[in-house]
């Protein structure tokens, strides 16, 4: 809504609402994008181990993981790194820096589950490499990112 100032001129919208959701939409778009990249990735360097060998079988379930599921789990957490970056840069006075402590921490708890699955050392390795490849795609665009709109 335009309003009058003290000096007779007529202000538009409030333009820090107009540059903070310009920000977030930024942010999102860039980490869908990126999202994108990373189960493109790692789905394809999952076919690459498949073809090399690995069989991506865990003993708990006794199923090979599909190379979708590669995607599938890739985007999904993909999306959950773009929500806590958009809501560091919403309420973070330094969202970049907390945003890659956050990644790297949620990363390295991620390597967890390999290594107590019981697949064999193949597998184990392929699912730990696997682990580091979206991260490696989103965790420095996202920051990259989030820099930018807080600069």
């Amino acid at each position: 809504m335009n309003g009058m100032n003290d000096t007779g001129v007529v202000a538009g919208p409030a333009s820090g609402q107009t540059s903070h959701t310009h920000r977030l939409r930024g942010l999102a778009g860039t980490g869908f994008i990126a999202t994108l990249a990373a189960m493109v990735a790692t789905t394809l360097a999952a076919a690459l181990a498949q073809a090399l060998g690995v069989d991506f079988e865990v003993p708990d379930g006794g199923e090979a993981i599909p190379l979708s599921g590669f995607a599938v789990v890739t985007g999904f957490f993909s999306v959950v790194g773009i929500v806590i970056a958009v809501a560091l840069l919403r309420w973070s006075a330094r969202p970049a820096e907390r945003f890659a402590w956050t990644a790297v921490s949620l990363t390295v708890i991620s390597l967890i589950p390999p290594l107590l699955s019981g697949a064999n050392t193949a597998t184990t390795t392929a699912l730990l490499g696997l682990h580091l490849v979206p991260a490696t795609v989103m965790i420095p665009t996202l920051a990259r990112s989030l820099r930018t709109r807080t600069d």
